[in-house]
């Protein structure tokens, strides 16, 4: 940050940010808001393109009924309210993206309106984010401004995105931390996740954040002026930008100017904002209802067959799992930040001797090592199956944990499911207390110094006996009858 907006804590102590957040969210549909073009990321520029989505004359729209789905679905998982009837209407400004010249978007009909989303506030006491509204409308294409011979005095179209069906969800200025607008959005996108409306992937752009981000005195009732915060690509990034964004305002009031309310750009290689447009008054994009379409009409009975489809959602599922299945509620939590991780992790312990252990090998073992391969969990070698036998021989004492990391390295480097590969190798615990102690005497006969330390008091030699036979044993010995043995040798 410039050295001009370097501030100490105590300046910052005084004012009070906030944040309210634009979230645009691409729905998950096989074709386009208003025309059959495939909506599909990707593909030849220009290609997924039709005279509807490219505004020629005499096109006429035909709305989705899958969107609208998908949108009472997204709405009701935030807790908002659908309205039975809502307006199309037409958003007019020129952007050399939106063939149209106008977006069809919805205005003051949206939807659906006053949702909210619990997320922890600075003391993790649970905080209400109000959600004024969830909107439908359409997206616009993209421009692409580098990546081309010319890309210095040209700029190049892609349409393809045209059409494409969104919901905006818009919350209430309650954010007052970059930290909860962080928490705000993982939640947001939790839930939408679990919905299936959409996959949020912020790299290809279906899930994207607009910040409103403004800052007053402490005990202050009015709002400050506020900037927009654009082009931030994840939400780390977004955190990272509204804290620049906080300082920078704070640092131009100090200053004895005053914070112009404008389009921000956020550059993520300087980790600074730029100013990108003014904006000291609201766009009026001449808002008027769309002619070409009429009024929709969810009614109570339509909203009903959407809500059937509803899916257990996260908080629901956390506190069913530690009811369940005995998980903490740290683990239920982890298990539920993916739905495909927890489905997967219910059927396993559906049919394993002890979910606990399940859940242990879910985290400790197998998401690390799809981590490391940098693939994902539908990608794993691991079948259900292979899961449940895993569980079962661990807790059952038939492999230690040093076997199961051996089987499971296996897994990955060969592409093999634990099934196979146990059935091939067969590594074998030897809990047979007769043949431990054998090693165990073995190892003290070989190691008197060692011996002489452990009963002059330094009892943490023990660990050196039980490394000892644990290698005497090829790594097969029993480790919990291995160590409980190995202290009553050496006490006798």
């Amino acid at each position: 940050m410039p050295a001009a907006f370097a501030l100490s804590p105590d300046i910052l102590a005084k004012y009070q940010p906030v944040i309210g957040l634009e979230v645009h969210v691409q729905l998950l549909t096989q074709s386009k808001a208003f025309c059959g073009c495939r909506n599909e990321y990707g593909g030849e520029p220009n290609t997924h393109v039709c005279p509807v989505c490219l505004g020629l004359p005499g096109a006429l729209p035909v709305l989705n009924k899958q969107a609208v789905e998908f949108a009472v679905l997204a709405a009701k998982a935030i807790g908002c309210t659908i309205r039975e009837t809502s307006i199309f209407s037409r958003k007019n400004y020129f952007y050399p993206d939106s063939p149209k010249g106008y977006q069809i978007s919805q205005f003051d009909k949206p939807i659906a309106e006053h949702g909210m989303i619990v997320v922890p506030d600075a003391n993790g006491a649970p905080k209400r984010i109000g959600i004024t509204r969830l909107h439908m409308e359409e997206d616009a294409g993209k421009s692409l401004h580098d990546g081309f011979a010319d890309s210095a005095t040209r700029t190049y179209i892609d349409l393809n995105r045209c059409g494409t069906p969104l919901v905006e969800i818009v919350s209430e200025p309650d954010l007052r931390t970059p930290d909860e607008a962080f928490e705000y959005l993982t939640k947001l996108k939790e839930i939408l996740l679990y919905t299936g409306v959409s996959d949020c992937n912020m790299e290809e752009g279906s899930l994207r954040c607009d910040a409103n981000v403004s800052v007053m005195l402490k005990g202050a009732e009015k709002f400050g002026t506020k900037a927009e915060v654009k082009n931030v690509n994840s939400f780390r990034y977004i955190r990272a930008a509204l804290e620049y964004e906080i300082e920078r305002q704070i640092g131009v009031i100090e200053e004895g100017s005053r914070v112009v309310q404008e389009s921000r750009l956020w550059n993520n290689a300087e980790g600074r904002t730029y100013s990108m447009r003014s904006k000291e008054q609201a766009h009026d994009y001449r808002y008027f209802p769309e002619p070409d379409l009429p009024p929709l009409v969810v009614g109570a009975e339509w909203q009903r067959q959407i809500l059937s489809a509803m899916p257990e959602l996260p908080e629901a599922r956390r506190a069913r799992l530690v009811a369940d299945y005995g998980v903490s509620a740290q683990d239920a939590a982890t298990l539920t930040t993916d739905r495909n991780l927890g489905d997967f992790f219910e059927l396993a312990a559906k049919s394993a001797k002890s979910p606990k252990r399940v859940a242990s090998i879910l985290f400790s073992e197998i998401t690390m090592r799809l981590r490391a391969a940098e693939i994902t969990l539908d990608k794993s070698p691991i079948s259900l199956d292979g899961l449940v036998l895993a569980a079962d021989l661990t807790e059952g004492g038939e492999i230690s944990s040093k076997q199961l990391k051996q089987l499971l390295d296996s897994c990955f480097t060969e592409g093999r499911d634990f099934v196979y590969i146990y059935d091939r190798d067969k590594p074998q615990q030897i809990s047979d207390t007769s043949a431990i102690e054998a090693m165990i005497d073995e190892v003290i006969a070989a190691n008197p110094a060692q011996v002489a330390q452990f009963k002059g008091g330094k009892r943490t030699v023990a660990a050196f006996f039980v490394g000892q036979v644990m290698r005497l044993s090829k790594g097969q010995a029993n480790p919990a009858l291995l160590n409980e043995l190995v202290v009553k040798k050496l006490d006798a």
